[in-house]
């Protein structure tokens, strides 16, 4: 196979288009043309639909791409490598993380990233969906309790529990009368919460009196006494020592936990082992008291 013509065709795939890819790379746009079909020529497959606007991989042009890109890149990362002498991680490196993550922690691990390796170009998006890593390029996510995919390795790296908190000034309700509550996002629509305390475990019945999309701000709304709320503890330590906020209980249920995933174990990338060590350094624990106290500096 024409390693050229496989890396053009990587190029075209990446950036969806021959034109695309021509002005990202300043390939003339017909020479990856005509290397793209002589590669589906050699294969004799069709690796690209044609439309008259837009040009959609086949089913075995994605299988091709999915498998072809990491053995490019490592290539690529490795003659790199051997010419500049050493082996230091370099490039582009793609990070989605989830949007509470990413407000409290991610800048400052970003910076102390970019200031470890300079020669790596870091991009980290926020968002809370599930990504497709291939599909839209990137070469690593953290998410929080991901489903199972058998396509992604990974790891956890942080733990975390959710707790009810309240202001000082709010006072449980007796009687199973419901609190005033503080809810994340509008998807929430339980009407109480069980929680566990060293005397044994309780419920708590809550009226939602306001209803927030990010964590950050309800605890902020819950600061000001507004209601009760649900709230990771890591997020929380520091007002609870405080006593600015007071301790309810630990909700029953799963842990939270922090995931680093990646597409395979085989030719990680530099950059992603990097990335990966780095996270291990920062939480060699994984505890919410880890994760606090690096909110807090």
């Amino acid at each position: 196979m024409d390693l050229l013509a496989l890396a053009d065709f990587n190029l075209v795939a990446r950036y969806g288009g021959f034109g695309r890819a021509a002005r990202a790379t300043g390939r003339p746009k017909a020479t990856l043309s005509r290397r793209v079909a002589e590669l589906e020529s050699s294969l004799d497959l069709r690796l690209f639909e044609r439309g008259a606007r837009a040009l959609k991989l086949t089913e075995e042009g994605r299988a091709l791409y999915e498998r072809t890109g990491a053995l490019l890149t490592e290539l690529d990362e490795t003659a790199a490598a051997i010419a500049s002498g050493g082996d230091s991680p370099r490039g582009s490196l793609r990070i989605s993380a989830p949007l509470l993550f990413s407000q409290t922690a991610m800048g400052k691990l970003a910076a102390a990233f970019a200031l470890r390796y300079p020669e790596v170009r870091l991009d980290v998006t926020t968002e809370d969906r599930s990504v497709d890593m291939v599909e839209e390029g990137y070469d690593l996510v953290i998410r929080v309790n991901p489903d199972p995919d058998e396509n992604l390795v990974g790891r956890i790296f942080l733990r975390d529990r959710l707790v009810v908190v309240a202001s000082p000034d709010l006072k449980r309700p007796r009687d199973n009368l419901a609190v005033p509550a503080v809810m994340r996002g509008a998807g929430d629509r339980k009407t109480t919460w069980d929680v566990t305390l060293p005397k044994g475990r309780s419920r708590i019945a809550v009226d939602p009196v306001l209803r927030l999309s990010s964590l950050v701000m309800v605890r902020d709304a819950v600061r000001a006494g507004v209601g009760a709320g649900r709230l990771p503890v890591s997020l929380v330590s520091h007002d609870l020592a405080a006593g600015t906020l007071v301790h309810w209980g630990d909700i029953d249920g799963p842990e939270i936990a922090l995931w680093t995933l990646y597409p395979s174990r085989r030719l990680l990338s530099a950059r992603v082992s990097a990335f990966l060590e780095f996270m291990k350094e920062a939480f060699p624990m994984g505890t919410p008291d880890e994760l606090a106290a690096f909110i807090g500096r």
